[in-house]
């Protein structure tokens, strides 16, 4: 089963969003038909198990993790040549060498911030785009360091390292709506400026007033809102505006004076009641009791 739309219409946070909460297994494809500064050959791969990234790939067939190893020059080529040929089938490659002690915890630990964080992170820069997510894929092992990444964890970092804001200018809350905590406690450790605005999560302060109060810009705290929101933690709210009504109940409903609570109805008056009523009933469906 495939899933596809554009990125104007999803961006990458929403789609990373509802592949966490529903601990997705597959292939998520980024296409941006031209070559870019985050996707330079046009198109971008992910591979997520359970709502977790495993890999990132700008190939499909060649994964890029060998490379990165040569590029560092931890093993030597003979031993590169064997990799294809030697890896289990059901083990990551990193997760192998590392067991045959060709690898260190560390070594692999940096393999994965250049493999799936650092490109993951220079991802939320696109706004145009199409995406695919395929869920009958094969996770290639080959390809994988046996270490992953929530995607909902990804939103925080990548939302946070992100200098402009344009691709997401329009997904950003209403800075006259308020936030409404989903969760007892922040389930991901978050820094001061998202701490403090957790404090006004209950659901009746807007985030203009949010920012007069922590003396921050708006467009910040919308920023600050918007990976709160990405990440599970926080939903936003509309807030009820009290309106004065123009005039109060007391000085509308004022008492009847006494003297035409006295008065007597006139015979004409229900004589000419009687005759509109009964003239009215000739026009009306009979219907059975």
């Amino acid at each position: 089963m495939c899933i596809t739309g554009s990125l104007t219409d999803f961006s990458l946070p929403e789609i990373f969003r509802l592949l966490g909460k529903g601990h997705h297994t597959g292939l998520l494809t980024v296409n941006t038909d031209a070559p870019t500064a985050v996707t330079p050959n046009g198109v971008c791969y992910i591979w997520v198990y359970r709502g977790r990234i495993v890999a990132v790939d700008s190939q499909l067939e060649y994964p890029g993790l060998i490379k990165l190893i040569a590029k560092r020059q931890w093993m030597d080529r003979n031993q590169l040549a064997q990799l294809r040929e030697s890896v289990p089938q059901d083990q990551p490659l990193g997760s192998y060498l590392q067991k045959q002690g060709l690898l260190t915890m560390q070594q692999v630990k940096w393999l994965f911030q250049a493999q799936v964080l650092r490109p993951t992170c220079t991802l939320f820069q696109l706004k145009a785009g199409r995406f695919k997510f395929n869920h009958e894929v094969k996770l290639p092992m080959s390809g994988m360091t046996g270490l992953s990444l929530s995607t909902l964890a990804a939103n925080l970092l990548g939302l946070r390292s992100l200098g402009n804001w344009n691709a997401l200018g329009d997904k950003l809350p209403d800075a006259n709506g308020g936030l409404l905590s989903i969760t007892g406690y922040p389930r991901y450790p978050l820094d001061a400026l998202e701490s403090q605005v957790w404090e006004y999560t209950s659901g009746t302060v807007s985030l203009r007033e949010i920012a007069k109060q922590l003396r921050l810009s708006v467009k910040t705290v919308q920023q600050i809102a918007f990976r709160l929101m990405t990440v599970g933690l926080v939903e936003e709210v509309p807030l009820v505006i009290h309106t004065p009504c123009p005039q109060s109940v007391d000085a509308i409903a004022t008492p009847l004076h006494p003297e035409a609570t006295d008065q007597p109805v006139s015979h004409s008056f229900l004589h000419n009641l009687m005759g509109f009523l009964t003239d009215k009933s000739k026009h009306l469906p009979l219907r059975a009791a």
